[in-house]
C-alpha cells in the first residue's frame, strides 16, 4: 500500500471541514432521534456512506479490502464508529447540541495519549498546552454539572473514549488506503450488522431498534443525515492521512462553536455569556495550532 507523507496544514484544513459539516449531521440526528429508532438512524447513515463511496472507489480502481489485515482493521473501525454514533445519538436525545459536543471533548486528551503510546507520535509541550487551553474553553462552554445534566452527561464521555480509539485505528489505516475506499468498505460491513436490528419490534418510547417508515419532510432529514455524516467522516479520514492525531486534536475544539451556532439556528438554544467566552478560548487555541503547524511545515525540508 502506498504511504503518504505528512502534510500538517492540509490535514488541518480537512479537519476544519469535518468540524464544520458534522454538527449539521448531529443536529439532524437530534431532530430525528425523538421519533425514530436510533439504530435506524445509524443504518441510514452507513447505507448512505456505502451508496456514495463504493461506486467512486470501484470506478477509481481502489480495492475495498486489499488484505486480511485491512479487513480486520476495517471491522474494528466500523464497530467503533457504530458504538460512537449510538452513544452520541443517545446523548443528543437528552442534551442540547452544544453541550453534548462540548462534554465529549475530553477526546483530544485521550487521542494525544493513544497517539503517543501506540503510534510513537510526537507530543510536545505546545500541543499539550493548546489542548489544555481548549479544554478550559470547553468547560466554560458546557458549564458541566452532573446535578443538572444527570446520567446523560456520561454518554458523551463514552463518545470521547470510543471515537479516540476510532481515530487511532483510522490513523493507522489512513496512510495506506484510499479514504473513499475505506469509507465505502465500512458502510458495506455495517449494513449486514444493522439490518437485523431494523426488523425487531419498535418500543413505544425512546425506541432503540426497529424501523419506522419516514414520510414527508422526515425523508429529507434522513437524506441530509446520511450525506452530512458521510462527507464529514470522509473529511476526517482524509485529514488523518496527512497529519498525526496529536496535531489534529486541538483543531477539533472548533467543532464546539460551530455546534453552538447550529443549535441556535435550528433549536433556538445558544450558550450564555460565560459560554461565549469559552468559544473564544477554543477558537484561539485552534488558530494557534494552525499558525504553528504552518510555520513548522514551511521550515521542514521538502520530502523526496
Amino acid at each position: 500500500m502506498t504511504q503518504h507523507a505528512d502534510r500538517p496544514v492540509l490535514g488541518i484544513v480537512l479537519m476544519l471541514g469535518f468540524c464544520t459539516v458534522i454538527p449539521f449531521a448531529d443536529a439532524l440526528a437530534k431532530l430525528l432521534g425523538a421519533d425514530f429508532p436510533l439504530f435506524q438512524l445509524i443504518l441510514v447513515r452507513f447505507a448512505t456512506q456505502a451508496i456514495l463511496f463504493v461506486p467512486v472507489a470501484v470506478w477509481a480502481g481502489q480495492a475495498l479490502f486489499p488484505s486480511r489485515r485491512v479487513v480486520g482493521l476495517t471491522l474494528v473501525r466500523t464497530l467503533l464508529q457504530m458504538a460512537g454514533l449510538l452513544l452520541m445519538f443517545s446523548a443528543l436525545r437528552l442534551l442540547p447540541l452544544a453541550d453534548a459536543v462540548a462534554i465529549a471533548f475530553v477526546m483530544p486528551f485521550i487521542m494525544l495519549l493513544l497517539g503517543w503510546a501506540f503510534l510513537q507520535e510526537e507530543v510536545g509541550p505546545r500541543r499539550l498546552i493548546a489542548c489544555a487551553v481548549g479544554f478550559l474553553g470547553t468547560l466554560m462552554v458546557v458549564q458541566p454539572s452532573f446535578v443538572a445534566v444527570g446520567w446523560g452527561a456520561l454518554l458523551p464521555l463514552g463518545v470521547a473514549v470510543v471515537f479516540a480509539l476510532f481515530m487511532l485505528v483510522t490513523r493507522t489505516m489512513a496512510k495506506g488506503i484510499d479514504p473513499m475506499a475505506l469509507q465505502g468498505a465500512s458502510g458495506l460491513m455495517a449494513i449486514p450488522l444493522l439490518v437485523p436490528l431494523a426488523v425487531l419490534p419498535v418500543a413505544e418510547t425512546a425506541p432503540l431498534v426497529g424501523w419506522v417508515t419516514p414520510g414527508g419532510s422526515d425523508i429529507w432529514l434522513f437524506v441530509g443525515l446520511g450525506i452530512f455524516g458521510s462527507i464529514g467522516h470522509l473529511l476526517m479520514t482524509w485529514s488523518l492521512r496527512y497529519a498525526p492525531s496529536a496535531t489534529l486534536a486541538p483543531m477539533q475544539y472548533l467543532e464546539i462553536p460551530i455546534a453552538a451556532l447550529v443549535g441556535l439556528a435550528i433549536f433556538g438554544a445558544f450558550p450564555n455569556g460565560l459560554a461565549l467566552a469559552g468559544i473564544c478560548v477554543t477558537i484561539a487555541a485552534g488558530l494557534y495550532i494552525v499558525m504553528r503547524e504552518r510555520a513548522v511545515s514551511r521550515a521542514a525540508p521538502p520530502t523526496a
